[in-house]
């Protein structure tokens, strides 16, 4: 879309258009005074025709200068030396069409009380044009006026729940390097905007294991937040029912498939004993990295797809000095100047380093969405 047609469509879409017409009328009549004063400059013996004209040029042209300045701004060049030549033009053709008429050496009476009407009725139109051209600007600034002090009270507003809403999210959100015996846990959640839609947990299992659980929900902004403030709840509750990542990733899936509404999210959920089984059962979420190598997963829908549900687990042992590093797709989603991805494979290449390398990584190469990565590593006994 071109920058100058994308500028006047969002003025259409930004400002009400009963201002911006009233706006307009109110530059017409200001400038229309413009038409009258040259009456008054010829001594009223304009012909009511090159009068009415005179009018019309001044107060159209007037509004193709304003609109052109609000809406392309610093190119209103463009617009603004094409009409003025236009007006020129327009103007010398009724210099033509209406020549003035040869006034007398001496105004008679009657001369001198035609031109007394006609002098009235110029500075009563200059009265009423400059009236009516003043009470619209008055009436579009005041409008303005009460709109912005409404928008920054919603904005101020809005700024209040998101920070709270981020506060809650720093609450219910793990703590980095977080202590487990037998293993080393990195973590690091970088949202994109205020409050992100990623979720992650790493809990004990009570018996020297770990559960983890990771997602993205679809969105941004709150109401993914508050989305993510609801998993995060109904996973702390699973987990002190099971620690079978198949069985936690159906209760998340029935919980957004019985809210209508409620959108939809990817997750993984992983389960590692302290003798190093790894139980993992996917929803739809980027696959783990195994001491750099992705551990292929079963396909499944994410959770809150109606046609979802049916989640696996797999098995395989992390062995003592083993590493394993979970991504959302902020990672491979991050996005430079040029437009290139990170990718899979440069995922894949740094997935051995440390959770706040790689998380620096992505976020040098260009962040665009919401970047959480978690790794574990087994310690040797």
């Amino acid at each position: 879309m071109p920058a100058d047609f994308a500028s006047t469509r969002s003025l259409w879409t930004n400002v009400p258009r009963k201002n911006l017409v009233i706006f307009l009328i109110a530059v017409f009549f200001t400038f229309a005074v413009i038409g009258i004063i040259g009456d008054v400059s010829g001594m009223g013996y304009q012909s009511p025709l090159h009068f009415a004209c005179a009018v019309l040029v001044a107060g159209p042209f007037a509004v193709g200068y304003a609109y052109s300045g609000i809406a392309l701004r610093g190119k209103s060049w463009r617009v603004a030396i094409p009409l003025f030549i236009l007006q020129f033009a327009v103007m010398a053709l009724l210099g033509y069409l209406f020549p003035e008429p040869r006034r007398p050496s001496q105004l008679n009476t009657a001369e001198t009380e035609r031109l007394q009407t006609r002098l009235n009725f110029d500075v009563a139109a200059i009265a009423v044009a400059v009236s009516l051209g003043y009470s619209g600007f008055v009436y579009v600034f005041v409008q303005e006026s009460r709109r912005h002090i409404r928008i920054l009270t919603e904005k101020a507003v809005l700024d209040s729940e998101m920070q709270a809403a981020r506060a809650v999210q720093h609450l219910i959100l793990p703590e980095s390097n977080e202590t487990f015996a037998g293993f080393h846990v990195d973590s690091v959640y970088t949202p994109a905007q205020q409050v992100g839609g990623d979720f992650f947990q790493i809990l004990s299992d009570g018996a020297g294991g770990i559960l983890i659980v990771i997602g993205d929900v679809a969105g941004k902004g709150l109401s993914a937040a508050m989305l993510v403030s609801m998993l995060v709840g109904i996973i702390r509750a699973t987990a002190e029912e099971t620690h079978d990542p198949a069985r936690i990733l159906r209760k998340l899936h029935g919980r957004l498939l019985g809210s209508a509404g409620e959108g939809f999210s990817t997750a993984l959920a992983a389960h590692i004993a302290n003798d190093g089984l790894v139980t993992v059962a996917n929803a739809g979420h980027l696959s783990p990295y195994l001491n750099g190598e992705e551990i292929d997963l079963p396909g499944a829908l994410p959770l809150g797809v109606s046609a979802g549900g049916d989640y696996q687990s797999i098995a395989f042992t992390l062995p003592p000095g083993g590493r394993l590093t979970f991504y959302t797709d902020g990672v491979v989603e991050a996005r430079n100047q040029a437009g290139e991805l990170f990718g899979f494979d440069r995922a894949q290449a740094i997935s051995t380093h440390t959770a706040t390398a790689i998380t620096k990584a992505a976020i040098d190469f260009g962040q665009e969405d919401d970047i959480t990565v978690a790794t574990i590593e087994r310690l040797p006994a």
